[in-house]
């Protein structure tokens, strides 16, 4: 068996679908499988509306197999008599954007985030633009188990639309917003370096960027054809050469997306990383000096923002992994600014998803109005570092036996078992979750220092061997 077939995976969940290309039916991302997730998808749309004509929006970032997967999705939902707007190559949050803008009923995003160049995904959204609750990705999942479809004769095909001009739109809406300040943008002067990893950030932030009065950016990977140049994620061993451009171009600030451009990663003038946890806390400072209110973030994510909120005189409230527990919660909270701590920002005053864009425009802004540094403005934040570590699960090991140790040894101190457990410790925190993927159990740690964090983490692992 060749080492590609070894590696080949197919996961659902009730977020959407998402494999490695190729390979067999129901062990990979094959053709039949994106028929059978998108018929259910479609399927699940048209019990939920009761009614003909459905419009669903479909997206895509610049995979290779993207075309592929784009012609059967909406080959698929026509099939279904589903009217479908294809955006062609747009990022996630105008996808999502697009779907309320249009009142579509739903939207497919054909990507698959931050994975590598050989996975594609399908991610799925709601008549709001939103992802779909635990309940409708259970409901998609059972009906794609079932194949319960009605396909319908030729004189009844669902029509095609294609519009590309929700890239525009996306930007024009950003630039609509009050704290979004053009002027002092492009009074600061500043030379912005991207990397968009030859990906769709490549068609839109030159644009977002020009639009927001920067005159000067100097690109890294922005030909959207899929040749990934390095792993995806937006993570620091994975951007020393952007890093390295930063400093080479004399640039004030480098912006980095992932594939579908969610996620926001900045650099400093210097190189050095602002920190994937800090893009969401200083675009929130930003934020609540200008308009006080709530703030959520999920459980993983850095404590600095709590820490920001409260020094407004605001409260921070916290949610599962994932973001539609945290839109969710959001919503429950009316909170003024949200995300994750992976570089996620989501600002409700334009719509409930992560959004890069958005982030850059609100980043940009704060750092042209305090007239300092890129660095100088990391240093104005609480400073914690997140330790993130796995094991192995042992099957004999039940979780629960696991948890209640863990939660003994740390007897007194406030925990949250909404998502796996949560300890809240002297400086910091501590978090065990298992995998729904992988027989694998996460523990991340946050502290003052490295040393702290390793630490708190370390004692988690010892006691998890010895239970």
């Amino acid at each position: 068996m060749s080492e590609n077939l070894i590696d080949m995976a197919l996961i659902k969940s009730i977020s959407g679908i998402r494999g490695t290309i190729g390979g067999k039916p129901g062990e990979s991302l094959s053709p039949v499988d994106i028929v059978k997730f998108a018929a259910a998808f479609g399927t699940w749309a048209q019990q939920r509306n009761k009614k003909s004509g459905l419009k669903v929006i479909v997206g895509r970032d610049a995979r290779k197999s993207g075309s592929m997967v784009n012609s059967l999705v909406i080959t698929t939902l026509r099939s279904l008599g589903i009217n479908v707007v294809d955006l062609g190559m747009a990022t996630t949050p105008t996808v999502e954007l697009a779907v309320t803008g249009t009142h579509a009923d739903g939207g497919i995003i054909i990507t698959a985030s931050h994975n590598p160049a050989e996975w594609n995904a399908l991610k799925l959204l709601n008549e709001k633009g939103e992802f779909l609750s635990a309940q409708d990705g259970m409901k998609v999942l059972e009906i794609a188990a079932s194949e319960d479809f009605n396909f319908i004769s030729n004189n009844l095909t669902g029509s095609l639309e294609q519009d590309d001009t929700w890239g525009k739109r996306h930007i024009d809406l950003i630039l609509d917003l009050k704290l979004v300040d053009i002027k002092a943008i492009k009074n600061a002067g500043l030379t912005v370096a991207i990397d968009c990893v030859n990906s769709v950030g490549g068609i839109i932030l030159p644009q977002l960027l020009s639009s927001l009065g920067v005159e000067k950016v100097i690109e890294l990977n922005t030909i959207p054809d899929g040749n990934f140049a390095h792993n995806p994620e937006p993570l620091p061993e994975n951007l020393k050469d952007i890093s390295a451009f930063v400093v080479r171009g004399k640039a004030d600030i480098g912006f980095v997306v992932d594939p579908d451009v969610d996620r926001l990663a900045i650099v400093c003038e210097d190189g050095i990383m602002f920190g994937e946890e800090y893009t969401l806390v200083s675009v929130s400072d930003y934020v609540l000096k200008n308009t006080p209110g709530n703030t959520v973030s999920n459980l993983s994510s850095t404590k600095a923002l709590r820490d920001i909120t409260t020094g407004y005189g605001c409260k921070h409230y916290s949610a599962s992994v994932g973001e539609v527990n945290v839109v969710e919660e959001m919503k429950k909270r009316d909170a003024v600014i949200g995300g994750e701590g992976n570089g996620g920002v989501i600002y409700p005053e334009l719509h409930y998803g992560r959004d890069a864009l958005v982030g850059i425009a609100l980043f940009l802004s704060h750092l042209a109005k305090l007239k300092i540094k890129c660095s100088a403005l990391r240093k104005l934040y609480p400073q914690y570092v997140i330790a993130k570590k796995k094991l192995t699960l042992n099957p004999a090991k039940e979780f629960t036996r696991i948890t209640q140790a863990v939660k003994d040894h740390f007897k007194g101190n406030l925990t949250d078992e909404r998502d796996g457990l949560w300890i809240e410790h002297l400086n910091g925190w501590v978090q065990i979750r298992k995998s729904n993927t992988e027989p694998i159990m996460r523990i991340y740690a946050e502290g003052r220092t490295d040393q702290e964090a390793d630490d708190l983490a370390n004692i988690v692992i010892e006691i998890v061997k010895k239970t």
